[in-house]
């Protein structure tokens, strides 16, 4: 299987990396300034699963379109933040052909929306990660924490797919945590669900899980803003099952727990949010099925008024 990862930032670069490293062939879509760094440097990781140095292929987008005429590609892995979607788009298209799919980690679900209408339902794939991870200004990929997985499967349910055992394969070769998935659109949701309340949550507060719950009504409120998620998964048609319901819940109520979404750790350093595609996307589809989220709504007003005010940039 012939891979093009598009970036090699914190999520892109670990997962790729990986699969790089265990000597896959894996291709890093790259600008000019990053080709330079990993020329120079190799692609470096640091992780509690173990540091690594090693050079990698690379392109830059104007050699893209002849490498892939030469020998196209199989898979792209599609790893970057929601804002940046058309951007990315444009720029995995001349990698995008008859055979190739696209593979998306992206948080939410509001991607499939552009990449079906690009590439058609059929070659897009069902997927998401769990990882926090980083680029340093020295462009190491910083893998913070142990968690570090991939779920992959046919959105169409099929559980005989060449591509998704290809995957899992070459997954297993690496020794990353995978999982194929013959209920994908399940778990898009159960992830959807929890991190749009985490997110709503500790953005809207400024706190962490911990502080919010520790507050007079705290936890209640947290608790809402979860339910009102689960109602919209309802309505979707992709309940969440008690147990996976019962995890999440247990997370974002937990006493003096320290976790935040990484959506507050953009917002305190100025940066741009996934605000729309995750908080806002949720709302969109709450109001869609004619129900109340009153929670949700004040938790995406908030991230409005914030990019309103952040600095342009």
């Amino acid at each position: 299987m012939r891979m093009l990862v598009l970036g090699a930032g914190g999520t892109g670069g670990y997962f790729g990396g990986r699969l790089a490293q265990s000597g896959a062939d894996v291709t890093f879509l790259v600008r000019e300034a990053r080709a330079a760094q990993l020329d120079r440097d190799g692609l470096v990781i640091r992780s509690p699963l173990g540091d690594a140095r090693f050079p990698v292929r690379h392109l830059t987008a104007p050699q893209l379109a002849g490498a892939a005429a030469a020998q196209p590609f199989d898979m792209v892995l599609l790893s970057c933040k929601a804002y940046d979607l058309d951007s990315s788009i444009e720029a995995i298209a001349p990698a995008v052909g008859e055979g190739t799919t696209v593979w998306p980690i992206l948080n939410g679900l509001k991607q499939y929306e552009s990449l079906d209408e690009r590439f058609g339902e059929q070659g897009v794939l069902g997927g998401l990660c769990f990882i926090s991870a980083t680029k340093s200004d020295r462009g190491e990929v910083l893998h913070l924490g142990r968690p570090a997985s991939v779920t992959f499967g046919e959105r169409s349910g099929d559980p005989r797919s060449a591509r998704c055992q290809a995957l899992a394969d070459a997954f297993a070769a690496a020794g990353v945590d995978h999982h194929y998935s013959e209920h994908v659109a399940r778990d898009q949701w159960i992830k959807f669900a929890f991190l749009t309340a985490l997110a709503g949550a500790t953005c809207l507060m400024r706190a962490s899980i911990g502080d919010i719950v520790a507050a007079e009504g705290g936890r209640a409120f947290v608790e809402g803003l979860y339910e009102e998620c689960l109602a919209v998964a309802e309505a979707a048609g992709h309940s969440i099952p008690a147990e996976a319901r019962d995890k999440a819940l247990g997370m974002l109520t937990q006493a003096g727990s320290s976790v935040t979404a990484s959506m507050l750790r953009d917002l305190e350093s100025g940066q741009r949010t996934e605000g729309a595609h995750i908080v806002g996307d949720m709302l969109r589809r709450a109001r869609a099925a004619g129900q109340a989220a009153p929670l949700l709504d004040l938790a995406w007003v908030h991230l409005q008024a914030y990019e309103a005010r952040r600095p342009a940039g």
